[in-house]
């Protein structure tokens, strides 16, 4: 990885789709993130939420999206910086995905599942879904603060 990542703007990272690779994802988004140059200093007060955002991210890809693919069946993740802003893609091989219908858990509920895209929400400022090329993106944003 270079150093310079403000001259490079931005990493790549492909792991398996194991949740064990969460350890080899958080290492490697904290290094990023704390080697980047004095102007980018701002993105350092974010790794934690930036952390748990591609956890969400990750383990969603690990569970849903590949629960019947092969562990080998890889997670491409990217991170680019734009001055302003940090943008996080997470790239999985599953199917289709439609997060608006996902239900938001009622305050309290017992119910499984579901309080993890609402976590991922609520901590970053922005989280998007697309796909492209037969692949999923969820897109995590954050941007610098005014």
């Amino acid at each position: 990885m270079d150093k310079q990542m403000n001259r490079l703007r931005s990493e790549h990272l492909v792991v398996d789709s194991k949740l064990e690779a969460l350890f080899k994802v958080h290492d490697w988004l904290k290094k990023v993130c704390t080697s980047l140059d004095p102007d980018a200093a701002w993105v350092k007060h974010y790794v934690n939420r930036l952390d748990i955002a591609v956890a969400e991210g990750v383990s969603n890809a690990v569970r849903h999206a590949h629960a019947t693919l092969p562990p080998e069946t890889p997670i491409a993740i990217d991170i680019s910086l734009d001055g302003d802003r940090v943008d996080i893609c997470i790239w999985d091989q599953g199917g289709p995905f439609d997060p608006s219908e996902l239900r938001e858990p009622e305050p309290g509920s017992l119910r499984h599942g579901g309080y993890g895209w609402v976590l991922l929400r609520r901590v970053v400022d922005r989280v998007t879904y697309h796909r492209e090329n037969n692949r999923n993106c969820l897109e995590i944003t954050q941007y610098r603060p005014v």
